[in-house]
């Protein structure tokens, strides 16, 4: 069959490109006999695939020299813990929360210190970004904490929060790769690649070297430590092997495109697709404030649950698949990450408002 226009969040859409070398490197990798999913990630070939894919990543973020790059497992949601073991000396860190993933990383710090919630949007459902220009930031504060591209919500930090010098660690799992960011502003910038990377299974921690040392939190896992994974440039233990080598091709094919200032117009002008449907139609709202609208994530609704549904089933019969809003918000949600072609979000749009008007 034909491949599916695919909206997910996360497991999310890769580039065809990718996805066929991949294929065709399956059971030889460039002549070695086997396949990266079954070679030693102690060998030289193995070896080859992590050092290029760093090198790559750091061209593409022009990460300063004095930054790590780290691959990891568990994933954005175990950092949630990790960042306060190894980051809270004062114990005492600060965070915005402007979606779940800013929640459940805010009530995982509270297990290890004192967690401030300096500013919130849970008031009007996420669906803002909070002013964050002059917050309310105790002196003994070790980090401020934001989630800069919520997926569930569909919003978006334009500007950084002003931490008044304290260090900035934001999760970027759903806008990571997206637009350039100026690496030097953050201490730790983190994602989970399963969005916009690669496949499940990998975070990719960039941070600031002077922030890996030895003394974290009493109790912290040996895996949990910065300076473990550091010292040992991300192979401590069996690393995500074939996840690495697959966000490797796609460092690659993101270069080939033109890098990140080119992906940023090119998701603009797509997102601009989806928007000034939304904005017209008389059906389908968006359910952002305007200028904190995800140039990756757009949810929207009709405002009836039944027809909500409708449209979900309909447009999976019509081939675009994983539309249905995320479970605690509802509506419908399209994520439009790098590898979503453009014509996808132009024929989403052709079959909404056909919809509308066979509809209304």
């Amino acid at each position: 069959m034909s491949r599916v226009y695919n909206f997910s969040a996360g497991p999310a859409v890769l580039p065809e490109e990718v996805l066929r070398e991949a294929a065709e490197e399956m059971m030889d990798y460039r002549g070695c006999g086997m396949s990266v999913m079954e070679m030693s990630h102690r060998s030289k070939v193995f070896d080859d695939i992590i050092k290029e894919a760093e090198q790559d990543i750091r061209d593409l973020m022009n990460i300063p020299d004095n930054y790590k790059v780290l691959f990891l497992q568990g994933g954005a949601s175990q950092q949630f813990a990790a960042i306060p073991m190894n980051l809270m000396k004062n114990k005492k860190a600060g965070y915005i929360v402007t979606g779940q993933w800013a929640k459940k990383a805010y009530q995982e710090a509270k297990l290890y210190g004192e967690a401030i919630e300096l500013a919130s949007s849970a008031d009007e459902t996420f669906s803002y970004i909070p002013d964050c220009s002059d917050l309310d930031i105790p002196d003994d504060l070790d980090y401020v904490y934001i989630c800069e591209n919520n997926t569930i919500y569909g919003t978006k930090f334009k500007t950084l929060p002003n931490t008044k010098g304290k260090d900035l660690v934001a999760d970027v799992s759903s806008c990571f790769l997206s637009e350039p960011i100026d690496v030097s502003k953050y201490a730790v910038v983190y994602g989970g690649v399963q969005k916009n990377v690669g496949p499940a299974g990998m975070v990719i921690v960039i941070i600031r070297e002077d922030l890996i040392r030895d003394d974290v939190l009493p109790g912290t896992p040996t895996m949990l430590k910065y300076k473990t994974q550091a010292d040992a440039d991300s192979l401590y233990n069996t690393p995500p092997c074939y996840t690495i080598y697959i966000c490797g091709k796609v460092f690659k094919w993101l270069k080939k495109m033109g890098g990140l200032e080119a992906m940023k117009a090119h998701n603009e002008k797509k997102a601009k697709i989806l928007y000034d449907f939304l904005d017209e139609s008389k059906m389908f709202k968006g359910t952002v404030r305007k200028e904190d609208r995800s140039l990756m994530n757009v949810p929207f609704v009709t405002g009836d649950a039944d027809l909500d549904a409708k449209f979900v089933a309909e447009a999976k019969a019509a081939g675009f698949e994983n539309l249905k809003g995320h479970r605690t918000v509802g509506g419908m949600r399209a994520s439009i990450y790098n590898a979503m072609p453009i014509e996808g979000v132009e024929k989403l749009v052709e079959f909404m408002k056909d919809f509308e008007a066979k509809n209304s």
